[in-house]
Parts: structure tokens; C-alpha cells; sequence
């Protein structure tokens, strides 16, 4: 759709709160660490694009840095080269928050800004209510300097966003990955992107016009809306059709200068003015449904790279933008398979038998805050794609009778003494070892945790683990039925919730350790096994899309931060997962995720 002018690179929500690492920590996390993220800065810089991060203020659960944010905030931007932030939930910058910098990052507060914070906050989110007549940019009426960027990230249909932003020389939030829920622009909404960006971008300097006029009195078409750009002799007008038919004929009472040329930008053809009385001539063209047009309006001679430019709008523009569906656009998840493990005729030792049940109804939800629960619940595409359940495309709630062949499943989730011998067994070193075994101390756990779950491990990482003992990772199904049994329950003891056969919350900033393994006989299963809920979150199966991988997670764990509705859920029902996204391994590594392992049976 024409290329991008600026990223927001988020590596926190809906990510964070899984464990206690905050905003800062999981952008270092991030691939190659802050080495890595000014090679990826200096690189989207390079091709003319410019480089945000969110800042979270809400982040007061997770651990505490020891310094106010403005001080991690300009940290990263000594060490990365980051241009700014956007500031997530805010309505806007506060001035005591500005004036702790002393260096020139952009500020965009998600909620747009107010009026006496222009001077300093020069960018914003714009979440409009669009009327038929089109909204004025009250802030960029202010300060014409100032970009808001058009925001409607669940629509299917941008033309009511991509016509205001054109009307109003403003910029369009091509969000397409919303949280791991891709979003694409339907074809019809990218080419009309790709065009009216094309014009921005080349008339850029009129759009900083002092003299902008929108709703310019002399448009002839009911439903048709012009602004007015003046720049020195030239005028550019940006206009949108408002209506859903084509207008033609007489649209535009201009000046008129015999020296002056009439340009219709949008189609890259030079227009024949109709002179009337007194000074006034007027332009005829065509503004398609619900379209666009653009006139310039010059008295210097057509340079080489305006004709260039025209040739190019009149190339791109030979087919009208009904040519483009407007279907929405999904993409088919994958999940990464699991091999089988080794068969075996007998109980291996610390494993529970589960039964084969060629009709288990497999019932799950998705859990994640936006998509599926509490904001655009139920949306196309969010959650999860399974196979095994015949489903077309992603979505929030499944369920569906599947066959279950008989297995073993760890009694317990894989230990730390389990992954010390591993570890000493197969000398396994990861590619990425940023943040593994992070709770360990020079290559062994700490002293009593032997029979506590290993976490800090990677889905790669268990994997491994996996092979090294002749095992497999678990299915999620496998698992759910391993604890859940054949009468659908929502907990392994049953239907009620009882705090006191899980482990205690930790409510606060700081990890403490899981719990050993066996250190709650209530908690067990109808099949015997045991910790499965409010430990330590279990992984399952993998999957991903064209742009997305993601990782899902059973059982929730013990950390809960607190202060906001935005951290990382909490799944202890068993009919609940957890949709962790995935990023590289380093990243992926988290103190409350470990795993335990199933083998096949005979």
C-alpha cells in the first residue's frame, strides 16, 4: 500500500505481566538485545522511516526499575536511537513528563493530546466518530504542524478513516497487526492508501500550509469536500467524495490566471479551465464513489520530477478503485507439528497412563483481553485455528468431540533436577542464551529447588529436553484431558474453586519462587496427575501465520501483578489457555512458564 513513513515497535502488551518483567526489561529482551535494536533502528532510519516504542504507564505491577520512567524512557533513546514514543492509554503527555527531557523525542499520546500541550506534544492517535460530512483535525486547525494519525484498528473498512486523513493532510494508522490478530487492509483500502500517501508525500510542504482552508465554499457537488492548501503562487487541493456514486462534470470554482496550469493530480492529466465571468474558472473531472481527487493549481512550468510524478498517478489510477475488493482478508493459521515419541509397552517411571477416548469433547476460549474477552470480543481471526476441530479460520471459542489415543503424561512437570541432568547428559547450549536458566547460579539451580518446576526455558529448550528423554511436548487437548478426565470439569478436583489446593498468589513486584512440584495433594487430577493449575503456566502447542508465531499455555501460574486489567491473564480454568506471542527465545524465556513432557504408548 505504498510504504511507511514511521513503525511503533511493541514488544510489551499483551506479553507483559507473564512475569515481572517490566516495559523496559522486555524491550531489551528483544533479539540482539539494545546491540540489536539499533542495528534494527539505524536500519528502518536508512530507508527514510522513523522508529517508536510504546510507553505502558500503567506498568506499576511488574518489577520496579528503581528510577522513574523518564529516566528508562531516555535511557533507551541514548542507547538505541529510538525517534519517540507512543504513550499507550494516555490521553495526553503532562508537562511535568515532558520537561524531564532533555532530548528531542516525539511524543504521541494514544488519546491525541489537548490543546495547551500542542507546543510540545506534536503527534497523537485520532479514535474520530465519522459523520458523512468530514471531521476537522481540531488540533492540526491549531498547529498545522501537528500529525495526528487516523486510528481504527478493528475496522475491516478504512474508507471512512483513509477519507478523513486525506481531507485533512493527516496520517493513517495501517495497523494490520493487532496483537498478533492480523488485520489486513482489504485491497480496495490499500490501493486507495497507496495513492492518497503518494500525494502526501510528494505535496508534503502544502500540507504545512498556514493557510489551509478546509471545507472550501467552492466545490459544485453535493457530498464532495475540498481542502485548500495554499503554498506561495501554488494551491494544492485534497477532495473527497463523500457519496456512494461517481460525480462528473463541473466540481471546482478556482481562481483563474491565464499563466496559471490546472493539474489533476489524482489522474496525472493537465485540465482545460473553463474561464467564466470576472476571475473565476471552473475544473471538471471525475471523483469516483466514495473517492478522491486532488488538484494543484501552479504558475511555474511542470518540472521534470512533477511530470514524473504525474505519470506515475496517471499509471496507478487506470483502475477505478471498485477494480479492488473489499472483502476482509484472513489469514490461515498453522500448528507447528509434534512428532511422536518412542512407543512403549510399559509405564515408564514418573508417568501417568491416560486411557484412549475416541470421543473426547474438546472445549476451550481463548482468554486474551482484546479479540476475545473484553474489547472486540469474538473477533474474526483472534485466538487460535485447530485442525483437529475442522476450524476455517481463527477464533475465540472452540469445541468439538476429537479421538484421543491413549498416552503418558509426566506425573509432575519437569523439574529442575530433571533439566540438571539433562544438562549434564547432553551438554546442550542454546543458540540464543540470553535469559536461560535465569534463576540458576554458575550452571546449577539454587539450593532447594530441585523439585521445583524449571522455568527460563524456551519452547526450543523444552523441546530439546523432549528428545534428550525420549519424550514429546503435549498437545494441548492431551493435557486438557489429562486433567480434566471424561466429565468436562473446570478444575483437576473439580467444579469449584478452591484456593487452597493451588499455590498462593504472589501480588507483588518481585518473583518468588514456584512451588515444588508435589507441594499440593489437593490439586491432583481425576488421572493422578499433578500441579496442573497455579504454578507454573505449561506449554503446549505452537502455531503460527504468515506474520505471527505464538505459543499456547495451560494452567496459568502464581504471579499476578496488580494495578491493571492490561497484564497477561490468568487461565486456571482448564477450559481456558493463555495465547503467549512469541519473539526469539531470549524474549520467550519467562520465570513462570515451564513444561512437562507425554510419550506415546504402544
Amino acid at each position: 500500500y505504498g510504504g511507511i513513513d514511521s513503525v511503533l515497535i511493541w514488544p510489551t502488551y499483551p506479553n507483559m505481566g507473564i512475569d515481572n518483567r517490566n516495559q523496559f526489561d522486555l524491550v531489551r529482551d528483544m533479539l540482539g538485545g539494545v546491540e540489536g535494536l539499533k542495528e534494527m533502528v539505524q536500519s528502518f532510519n536508512q530507508r527514510g522511516v522513523h522508529v517508536l516504542f510504546p510507553y505502558n504507564p500503567w506498568d506499576q505491577g511488574t518489577r520496579d526499575s528503581g528510577q522513574p520512567d523518564y529516566i528508562s524512557l531516555a535511557s533507551l533513546y541514548d542507547e538505541t536511537g529510538i525517534e519517540g514514543f507512543n504513550g499507550d492509554t494516555m490521553g495526553e503527555i503532562p508537562y511535568d513528563f515532558f520537561t524531564q527531557f532533555n532530548i528531542p523525542l516525539a511524543l504521541e499520546p494514544e488519546g491525541g493530546g489537548s490543546d495547551e500541550n500542542l507546543w510540545f506534544t506534536k503527534m497523537g492517535w485520532g479514535y474520530w466518530q465519522y459523520n458523512y460530512i468530514p471531521t476537522v483535525d481540531r488540533f492540526k486547525w491549531l498547529e498545522v504542524r501537528h500529525m495526528t494519525n487516523i486510528c481504527t484498528r478493528w475496522a475491516q473498512n478504512h474508507t471512512n478513516d483513509l477519507q478523513h486523513a486525506f481531507f485533512n493532510g493527516c496520517g493513517f494508522e495501517s495497523w494490520e497487526s493487532i496483537w498478533g490478530i492480523w488485520n489486513q487492509l482489504n485491497l480496495r483500502d490499500a490501493e486507495a492508501l497507496r495513492r492518497i500517501s503518494s500525494i502526501q508525500r510528494y505535496f508534503a510542504e502544502f500540507l504545512l500550509s498556514p493557510d489551509w482552508e478546509p471545507f472550501n465554499p467552492f466545490t459544485l457537488q453535493n457530498g464532495t469536500y475540498a481542502s485548500k492548501w495554499p503554498l506561495g503562487s501554488d494551491t494544492l487541493y485534497t477532495i473527497v467524495n463523500r457519496n456512494t456514486e461517481n460525480t462528473t462534470g463541473e466540481q471546482l470554482v478556482v481562481p483563474y490566471e491565464e499563466t496559471n496550469t490546472y493539474i489533476d493530480v489524482y489522474h496525472g492529466t493537465v485540465l482545460e479551465p473553463i474561464v467564466g465571468s470576472g476571475s473565476m474558472a471552473t475544473l471538471s473531472f471525475e471523483i469516483e464513489a466514495l473517492g478522491y481527487g486532488a488538484i494543484l493549481i501552479t504558475d511555474s512550468a511542470i518540472t521534470p520530477s512533477l511530470k514524473e510524478f504525474l505519470t506515475m498517478m496517471n499509471e496507478m489510477t487506470k483502475n477505478p478503485l471498485e477494480y479492488y475488493s473489499t472483502d476482509p482478508i484472513y489469514l490461515q493459521q498453522t500448528q507447528v507439528p509434534i512428532e511422536e515419541s518412542p512407543k512403549v509397552n510399559e509405564q515408564p517411571k514418573g508417568m501417568v497412563f491416560i486411557p484412549a477416548n475416541p470421543s473426547f469433547l474438546f472445549q476451550v476460549q481463548g482468554i486474551e483481553i482484546e479479540g476475545c474477552v473484553s474489547f472486540s470480543q469474538n473477533y474474526p481471526g483472534a485466538d487460535i485455528q485447530y485442525s483437529i476441530l475442522n476450524e476455517t479460520l481463527a477464533q475465540c471459542s472452540h469445541s468439538g468431540v476429537i479421538s484421543i489415543p491413549s498416552f503418558y503424561i509426566d506425573q509432575f512437570p519437569v523439574t529442575n533436577a530433571d533439566f540438571k541432568e539433562f544438562m549434564d547428559d547432553s551438554k546442550y547450549v542454546p543458540a540464543d542464551s540470553h535469559n536461560f536458566l535465569k534463576d540458576w547460579i554458575n550452571g546449577t539451580y539454587q539450593k532447594g529447588w530441585d523439585n521445583k518446576p524449571v522455568t527460563w526455558v524456551s519452547v526450543n529448550d523444552a523441546r530439546s529436553f523432549s528428545v534428550w528423554a525420549q519424550k514429546r511436548l503435549p498437545n494441548e487437548w492431551e493435557w486438557q484431558y489429562a486433567m480434566q478426565g471424561n466429565d468436562g470439569r473446570t478444575y483437576p478436583w473439580g467444579n469449584e474453586w478452591d484456593p487452597s489446593r493451588v499455590p498462593i498468589p504472589n501480588t507483588g513486584r518481585n518473583m518468588t519462587a514456584p512451588d515444588d512440584v508435589d507441594a499440593h495433594p489437593e490439586g491432583v487430577s481425576v488421572n493422578g496427575v499433578w500441579d496442573g493449575v497455579g504454578n507454573v503456566w505449561q506449554i503446549t502447542n505452537e502455531y503460527y501465520d504468515d506474520h505471527t508465531s505464538s505459543l499456547i499455555l495451560k494452567g496459568g501460574s502464581k504471579y499476578q501483578p496488580q494495578g491493571s486489567l492490561w497484564y497477561f491473564p490468568q487461565a486456571y480454568k482448564l477450559n481456558q489457555h493463555g495465547k503467549f506471542l512469541l519473539h526469539t527465545d531470549s524474549y520467550d524465556r519467562s520465570a513462570t512458564v515451564g513444561f512437562r513432557c507425554v510419550v506415546d504408548s504402544a
